[in-house]
C-alpha cells in the first residue's frame, strides 16, 4: 500500500464486495493542517487513526467538517448502504451525523473492535486487522438484502423512458410494505427511502463532477433525476454546503 501524503481508495477483496465499498487510507504530511468536508454517501465507515484507536463515522445528512493534524494516518473501511447496522449489530438511526468511539458504540463488537484496532498498530498493520475486522463483522452480520436492493434501485440512474425509480414506489418494486422497508433502511442505513434516494442521487453529481465531463447544469440536472437546476442547486447546497457550480470546481482542482 502507498502511505505517501493523500486520500487513496482501494477495492475491497472479493469476499467482501457484496457489504463493503472500498478500503481507503489517507495520510496527512507532517508540515500541514488538512480541513476536509465529508459528504453524504449513505455508507459507514470504520476507521483507525495511529495514536487514536478505532471509531465510527455514522451516516451522514449533510456537510461533515474534518480536521487533521499535522502527521496524521488513518486506514478505513466502508460499509455499503445497507451494511452498516448489521455488521455493527446496531441500528444506524443512532449514529446519524456522528463519529463514535468504538469503545462508545454499546454493541457486542464495540470490546473486541477497541482491543484489535489499538492507536498504537503499524498502517500496514491497521489496514490488515480492519480488512479481518470487516470480513468477521460481515460474516456474522451480512448486508440487508431488502435495504441493498433498495440503495441499489434508487442509485441508479434514471432510464429516458421511465425516469428515476420514486422512494414511494420503491417498496412495490421490492414487494413489501413502506412501513418496514423505512425500518429497515433506517436500521442498516440510517435513514429511510426518501433520504436514500436523496443523498443517492447527490453522489450522481458528485460522480459527475470529479469525471469532469462538463455541460450545462440544466441539462445535468434532468439527467441525474433532478426536476429541474434549481432543484439541484438547492440540494447540494444543503447537502455539501456549496453550490454545483462551487462544488463541481472544488472536486475538479482536488
Amino acid at each position: 500500500m502507498d502511505w505517501r501524503p493523500g486520500y487513496r481508495e482501494l477495492p475491497p477483496p472479493a469476499a467482501l464486495r457484496s457489504s463493503v465499498s472500498c478500503l481507503w487510507v489517507a495520510v496527512v504530511p507532517p508540515c500541514e493542517y488538512r480541513n476536509t468536508t465529508v459528504l453524504p454517501d449513505a455508507c459507514v465507515d470504520l476507521i483507525w487513526e495511529r495514536g487514536k484507536g478505532a471509531y465510527v463515522a455514522g451516516p451522514d445528512t449533510g456537510p461533515s467538517p474534518a480536521a487533521s493534524p499535522p502527521g496524521t494516518i488513518m486506514a478505513g473501511v466502508r460499509f455499503a448502504p445497507g451494511a452498516g447496522g448489521p455488521a455493527l449489530r446496531m441500528p444506524m438511526s443512532e449514529l446519524l451525523d456522528q463519529r463514535v468511539d468504538v469503545g462508545d458504540l454499546g454493541c457486542r463488537p464495540a470490546a473486541a473492535l477497541r482491543r484489535v484496532l489499538s492507536g498504537s498498530l503499524e498502517p500496514q498493520t491497521a489496514l490488515r486487522v480492519l480488512t479481518d475486522v470487516a470480513g468477521a463483522l460481515t460474516d456474522e452480520g451480512p448486508a440487508d438484502p431488502l435495504a441493498a436492493q433498495a440503495a441499489r434501485l434508487l442509485g441508479a440512474a434514471p432510464l429516458l423512458d421511465r425516469g428515476p425509480v420514486q422512494a414511494e414506489t420503491v417498496a412495490d418494486h421490492l414487494g413489501v410494505s413502506e412501513r418496514q422497508l423505512r425500518r429497515r433502511c433506517q436500521a442498516s442505513v440510517g435513514y429511510g427511502p426518501a433520504t436514500l434516494r436523496r443523498v443517492l442521487r447527490f453522489r450522481r453529481f458528485v460522480s459527475w463532477a470529479d469525471a469532469g465531463r462538463g455541460g450545462d447544469l440544466a441539462s445535468v440536472a434532468f439527467e441525474l433525476g433532478y426536476a429541474d437546476q434549481a432543484h439541484l442547486t438547492r440540494e447540494c447546497s444543503e447537502l455539501s454546503g456549496l453550490t454545483p457550480t462551487a462544488l463541481a470546481r472544488l472536486r475538479s482542482a482536488a
